[in-house]
């Protein structure tokens, strides 16, 4: 099992750690056949030794006295794989209220999420005002229409600050974080999103302990994935992102991606991923990898509400050295005049021999799309982990210092590192081998600024030879099988559920595009998801 894990950290682009060196290897997944046979009983943790299930829920109790199995499943039809206008209108319409929809999500946390045997440990913590919040939005009155999020029950990954709960980045480390609103937080809240909670991900966005499976956390316990609980990978590190989303815990959820964390989570768990170009979103008050390709980005079960929730958290942050003004007024209203015909997209050669990939491009060929099978450009490249490593030397402190609880004495890397080695078993059970690297790591800030030109170079050659010599709009992949690629080229991605292999594992096709396309990427994922409609919800979880 440590053998099959150690490759598939090696090999697979699904996490935020993946080094980009060898282009082709390294953005392949494990052999399904490898990944789909395995019992994931080896797991050295499972369930969380931080969070109590019994105080987790007790703030909750009462509220939820009436709330019962009878009033749950009356409810079914009218929230579950439902989409935000629908939900909407429920509420519009008197069959539903933000004060019940908030309830049925909590309830079906605390039904499935820890300790039985559908568990999936998605969900770190719960926003203790959330059910007052909701009330609060029942009775709100407008004079003109709120924002489509408003009244919508929100999950955070917990690198994300959110007030109320701690940000602990699944580390025991920031266990007692409690710092103020993220920025993205804010607007969520400003746009009348309910924050419901704290998503599971994998530890310190998956740079931390190098032998660990994805999905894991000292704080979180194991995530596990609906579709194949002990059998497929939740893929990382916005695991808990992805599950939550995937098992209909909530309307939507909010993940991070350095390289292949988003797109990772999504196309496994078979829920829509948008990675935006770097700084379409603030990073501000996120636990930090890396401030050169950092970026928040939502997660749902269809692609208007990622629309939607793109539109919730957009705005310029002027203390993101990296922001950039949206381009769009509203995503979500310009699905509307979404349209494939004439747009040219570039197939990789070698995909073609995924069936599932091949039947989707066919799908986008009736829908009038062109589609040109191109060769990868044979480019190599060096130095992505220097590149993390030297990042989070540096921003990892900057957060600590100024987006931390005060009461978090912690300055560095190292004082992590020392913090864990006291309790090691609880703390840190797989290690802390990547930790160490960026210790160990003698780069200089010169040579830092010198990869992060060279990769962003490199990579922009390898999409941009075909892109101008094809005329290209866009690239399809699957899954993040380019995540890599788009990650240090700077370029934005969404994957949209496309079907499930033999075994049931999910698979996702991937839309890349240039920086700022982010319209395009929705328009062109929502002509494919509604005509393919291939999202299937997980059958233990209905």
């Amino acid at each position: 099992m440590r053998n099959i894990l150690f490759f598939l950290l090696i090999a697979l682009a699904f996490s935020c750690k993946n080094d980009t060196s060898t282009p082709i290897v390294v953005e392949r997944e494990i052999p399904p056949v490898i990944r789909d046979s395995t019992d994931f009983r080896e797991f050295r943790v499972l369930d969380s030794r931080y969070i109590s299930k019994e105080e987790l829920w007790q703030p909750f109790n009462k509220d939820l006295e009436n709330f019962t199995e009878d009033v749950y499943n009356n409810l079914k039809p009218l929230i579950l794989e439902q989409d935000i206008p629908t939900l909407q209108n429920h509420i519009s319409n008197g069959d539903l209220s933000y004060e019940s929809l908030t309830k049925f999500y909590l309830y079906r946390i605390r039904k499935f999420d820890r300790e039985n045997d559908l568990s999936l440990n998605s969900v770190i913590s719960i926003n203790p005002n959330v059910i007052e919040d909701a009330k609060k939005a029942d009775k709100t009155r407008f004079v003109k229409a709120p924002h489509p999020i408003f009244g919508m029950p929100i999950l955070l990954k917990d690198n994300i600050n959110a007030t109320g709960m701690p940000t602990t980045a699944g580390a025991a480390a920031l266990q007692n974080n409690n710092a103020n609103d993220a920025f993205i937080t804010t607007r969520l809240k400003s746009n009348g999103a309910l924050i419901l909670g704290k998503a599971n991900l994998s530890e310190w966005a998956y740079f931390f302990c190098g032998d660990c499976p994805s999905g894991y956390s000292a704080i979180g316990g194991q995530t596990l994935n609906p579709y194949g609980r002990r059998t497929m990978d939740t893929g990382g590190s916005s695991s808990g992102s992805g599950v939550s989303v995937a098992a209909n815990f909530s309307v939507g959820a909010v993940g991070s991606e350095t390289s292949g964390s988003i797109l990772s989570p999504s196309s496994s768990n078979s829920v829509v991923g948008l990675k935006p170009t770097i700084g379409l979103l603030s990073r501000s008050g996120i636990v930090p990898i890396s401030s050169t390709l950092d970026t928040p980005g939502p997660m749902t079960k269809n692609v208007i509400d990622n629309a939607i929730l793109l539109d919730a958290m957009s705005g310029f942050d002027d203390a993101d050295p990296k922001a950039k003004k949206s381009q769009v007024v509203s995503y979500a209203e310009s699905l509307t005049e979404s349209s494939i015909k004439g747009k040219r997209f570039g197939a990789f050669k070698r995909l073609m021999e995924d069936s599932l990939y091949v039947a989707a491009i066919d799908v986008l060929r009736i829908n009038g799309a062109e589609v040109v099978e191109v060769d990868e450009v044979d480019v190599e490249r060096s130095g992505f982990i220097s590149l993390l490593n030297l990042d989070m030397k540096k921003d990892l402190p900057e957060y600590l210092a100024n987006r931390a609880s005060k009461t978090i004495e912690l300055t560095s890397v190292q004082d992590v590192i020392d913090y864990n080695n006291l309790d090691s078993i609880n703390r840190a059970p797989y290690g802390q081998r990547l930790f160490k690297g960026i210790v160990d790591d003698p780069g200089s800030l010169q040579y830092l600024d010198s990869i992060k030109t060279d990769l962003k170079t490199k990579s922009r050659l390898y999409f941009d030879t075909p892109f101008e010599k094809q005329n290209l709009d866009g690239f399809l992949s699957i899954n993040n099988f380019h995540a890599g690629w788009a990650a240090t080229a700077e370029y934005p991605a969404i994957t949209v559920p496309m079907g499930y292999q033999d075994s049931g594992r999910p698979r996702g096709l991937t839309f890349i595009a240039k920086p700022l396309k982010e319209r395009d990427l929705l328009e062109w994922a929502y002509v494919y998801e509604q005509v393919s409609k291939k999202r299937v919800s997980p059958v233990n979880y209905n």
